[in-house]
Order: C-alpha cells, then sequence, then structure tokens
C-alpha cells in the first residue's frame, strides 16, 4: 500500500523537480472540490472546467508560488477565485463573443432576473454594502457571497478566526441597522 504524501509534500515536489505524479495526486486531491466550489459561483460549467485548468497550470509552472502558510485549499481557492474574476471579466475570446451576441439580441422588456438585480444595485442593500468598511465587506464576501468557513475565511484574508468572526457580527449589525 502506497503511503500518501501530505500537500507540503506534493508541492514541494512540484516545485522542485517538476513531480508528475505528485501533481496528478494534488490535481485528483483538489480539482472535484474546486470545480463544485467555483459552481457556486458560475453556472457555466465550460468557464468553471477552463479556470480549473488554468489553476492547476499555474501551479505545475510555478507561476503560483505556495509560501507555506494556510491551508492548500484555501489557497487554491484564490487562485482559481480570481481566475475566475478574470474569466467573468470578459477577458477572453468566449466574453467578447457573448458581449457581442448580447448587442445583436434585442429585447422589449427587461427579464425577472434583471429587474431584481437593478433594484439590488440601486436599492437599499447596495448602498449599505458600499457603506460598510472594506475590511467587514471583505469578510461578508467570503463567508457569505463565497461560502467559506470561518477558518477557510482566516486563511483567505490572513486574519485571525476571532476577528473573521467579530468583523461578520459587526457587518451583520451595520446592515441591521441600515436596512431596518
Amino acid at each position: 500500500m502506497r503511503e500518501t504524501r501530505s500537500d507540503g509534500d506534493l508541492l514541494r515536489a512540484i516545485a522542485a523537480d517538476g513531480d508528475r505524479r505528485a501533481f496528478e495526486e494534488l490535481y485528483r486531491r483538489y480539482a472535484p472540490w474546486l470545480a463544485a466550489r467555483l459552481r457556486g459561483r458560475c453556472a457555466d460549467a465550460g468557464i468553471v472546467d477552463d479556470v480549473v485548468q488554468e489553476t492547476f497550470l499555474a501551479v505545475w509552472r510555478g507561476t503560483a508560488r505556495y509560501r507555506e502558510e494556510g491551508d492548500v485549499a484555501g489557497w487554491l481557492w484564490r487562485i482559481g477565485s480570481r481566475r475566475l474574476i478574470d474569466a467573468l471579466r470578459g477577458d477572453g475570446a468566449r466574453g467578447r463573443l457573448r458581449q457581442t451576441l448580447a448587442r445583436l439580441r434585442h429585447r422589449d422588456e427587461a427579464s425577472a432576473e434583471e429587474r431584481v438585480l437593478a433594484g439590488v444595485e440601486h436599492g437599499d442593500l447596495a448602498g449599505a454594502l458600499v457603506r460598510l468598511s472594506p475590511e467587514l465587506r471583505a469578510v461578508l464576501q467570503a463567508t457569505v457571497i463565497d461560502g467559506l468557513t470561518t477558518r477557510e475565511a482566516s486563511v483567505l484574508l490572513g486574519i485571525p478566526p476571532g476577528t473573521v468572526k467579530t468583523r461578520a457580527l459587526r457587518a451583520r449589525k451595520q446592515l441591521r441597522e441600515e436596512l431596518a
């Protein structure tokens, strides 16, 4: 029976030797998890697959370096979520094609989704979120929108778990007060 290597051992082997087996093991360990997390942020399976591939390519090529701080899942999430944001901004050919098709399509009435989003963007919630400090907004983004646990958010934001909890409580209290 083969011994299971730690995440740190796998990453060191990939960085030092270009160990393909270590890379494959890391990929098998985290790619399904990363894809599932990204699907929570993007319904386009093609974009999610591309982002997962780009994330692991960055690990393989060494353009993303693990500093042995925090857990590997949080580190991969940071890489993947940043790449997803880039993809959703339309930096690639798929984004340009989508923009062109959207311009060609003409509609007489806004969809229900567009009306709800417009209300959120221009309503009280949007204003209340903008008025939160960047620190409180970052904690809400990580814990509510990204769905990270307190520990994962702590790793992502580089702050202690207790600080994540405190900021989350303060953000929720401030939002309740403003929206009441």
